[in-house]
């Protein structure tokens, strides 16, 4: 819920604003200078030249970097890859796929992705695209029937495009919530157009669910649903054989690493994420021997074994800037930008970088980074909750690869991006009780069906002299802890994942107010019926 949403926002958003301080370019080393015989394209230019060999000295230290890694935090697996000169020349695993288990990580190893679908995800677009099934600007609502935003304008003009560089106007993380209660995809798409919308096509705000809804109008238009879609346009041709985009297959898999939270300073699989409502956006699977096929062909711009699997000109617009994902705050700060479904950055060797990070709270952290003017690229991806870690070791690879050093503490850094994820053995159990409270009315005051058109009926019982919050399709059981009055908390910790997380339930009149609900002004219920 919200704290989950936390996470995975600052596993992309500080990701592509870090990267900016040390990381990319589509550029060419050689210097520009009035005695060149063929006159060299200055954006293409990058101001500091690659350090002879770099590639090969970082891979030389990127066995210590990543087991210095594995010590220092604790994680329980991790699996890397580096690709250079169209081969993959590093592929290796680090830990176990589960703690306490013998079996270890590999490079086959498949993980959960996260976020790092939606980079992924928009090859498939850019494949379906160079096919002229769709394009970055057909109106979603042209291929998905119902679909609807606040604004009637927005509604119809709303692109695909709009949609992966998250420039719709949908508030931050917009569904998010709604999925934790237990909602499919098609029951959160339809809510959409309940949320309140920033400025269309003049803001960033990072979602999963507008990302998904495009994903949608592109698996219409094809005739066929998103995994499929994705299985037979990418993973396929490339020999993905362990890649998919149904959580299904995943958990069927026997080389597969499982998520893993921290219970009292240790690492446990405490539970599984199911993300397929968000499969275009955060529930692909892969192992980084997979990946590392798609990060050739990303670099070879569309390019494979087998001939141009993706055209250049439909990809382009993907790996380009399209929106801006952080503002400057001083006049010597560089912009992050957002493509479709990429962090597109320039590095401070003035190399355009692209990269993506995902993040599950229940146990899931991956990053990649590729330099295009480097021809090189390394994912990283781990079975534990976020932290940096794989943000840490691409970021440190990526600096190894353009300086011949790592110049920044990338750890700290990331340390400081990253909140502790809650244990749930140290949750709060509300805040410190007034020295003097309110008593509450007769528990059966508050009993009674609360309405609400965005997140759907909050049913209030009473059991055993305590009130008991019921929501969503699944009923989930929210129990509300007495603290003042008419106010109550509860912890909204989504089901199976880590407690930690107090919010508010306030009975006024026939209303009831969820504080952890009311980010986008809807968490206000109504009573329909005692």
């Amino acid at each position: 819920m919200r704290v989950l949403r936390r996470y995975r926002s600052l596993a992309v958003a500080f990701a592509a604003a870090t990267l900016t301080a040390g990381c990319t370019s589509t550029a060419t080393d050689t210097p520009l200078t009035s005695t060149m015989a063929t006159p060299v394209n200055p954006a293409q230019v990058a101001g500091v030249p690659l350090p002879k060999g770099s590639v090969a000295d970082a891979l030389a230290q990127l066995d210590g970097l990543a087991e210095d890694l594995m010590d220092s935090s604790g994680i329980p697996g991790m699996a890397v890859a580096v690709v250079h000169g169209g081969t993959t020349v590093y592929a290796k695993g680090f830990g176990v796929r589960e703690a306490g288990s013998q079996d270890e990580v590999d490079a086959d190893t498949v993980f959960q992705l996260a976020s790092l679908s939606k980079p992924l995800g928009a090859t498939v677009v850019a494949h379906q695209v160079g096919n002229g099934v769709i394009d970055w600007d057909t109106p979603v609502a042209a291929k998905v029937p119902g679909f609807s935003l606040a604004d009637p304008y927005a509604t119809e003009q709303v692109t695909v495009g709009d949609l992966y560089a998250h420039r719709s106007g949908l508030p931050d993380h917009a569904g998010d919530i709604l999925e934790g209660l237990g909602y499919d995809r098609q029951q959160i798409l339809e809510r959409l157009h309940l949320l309140p919308l920033n400025p269309f096509r003049n803001s960033y705000a990072y979602t999963n669910f507008g990302l998904t809804a495009a994903a949608e109008a592109v698996a219409n238009a094809s005739d066929t649903d998103w995994a499929t879609l994705s299985q037979r346009a990418l993973y396929e041709p490339l020999g993905m054989s362990a890649t998919s985009s149904r959580y299904a297959d995943y958990a069927a898999r026997e080389n597969r690493a499982v998520g893993h939270v921290k219970v009292d300073g240790t690492y446990v699989a405490q539970a599984e994420r199911d993300p397929d409502p968000q499969s275009p956006a955060g529930g692909a699977s892969s192992s980084v021997n997979d990946l590392a096929a798609w990060l050739k062909m990303l670099l070879d711009n569309g390019e494979t074994d087998g001939g141009q699997l993706i055209p250049a000109e439909s990809l382009l617009p993907a790996i380009s800037p399209q929106n801006v994902s952080s503002a400057p705050t001083s006049p010597d700060t560089r912009a992050s930008f957002y493509g479709y479904g990429f962090n597109v950055d320039t590095s401070a060797a003035g190399r355009v970088t692209l990269s993506h990070s995902g993040a599950f709270a229940l146990g899931a952290a991956t990053s990649f980074v590729a330099i295009p003017s480097a021809d090189v690229a390394i994912v990283a991806l781990t079975n534990a909750a976020p932290i940096g870690v794989p943000e840490t070791l691409t970021s440190e690879f990526a600096g190894l690869v353009q300086f011949g050093e790592v110049r920044q503490d990338w750890a700290e850094l990331y340390e400081k991006a990253f909140p502790t994820m809650p244990d749930p053995e140290d949750a709060p159990t509300g805040q410190t009780p007034l020295s003097t409270p309110m008593p509450p009315q007769p528990l059966a005051t508050y009993v009674g069906t609360y309405a609400n058109d965005y997140f759907g009926a909050a049913q209030v019982t009473e059991r055993d002299g305590a009130l008991i919050l019921t929501m969503g399709p699944e009923g989930l059981v929210f129990p509300l802890t007495y603290e003042d009055g008419d106010v109550f908390t509860f912890a909204p910790a989504r089901k199976g994942g880590p407690a930690g997380m107090i919010s508010k339930a306030t009975f006024t009149d026939d209303t009831l107010l969820l504080e952890f609900f009311d980010a986008n002004g809807l968490g206000t219920f109504t009573r329909s019926a005692p």
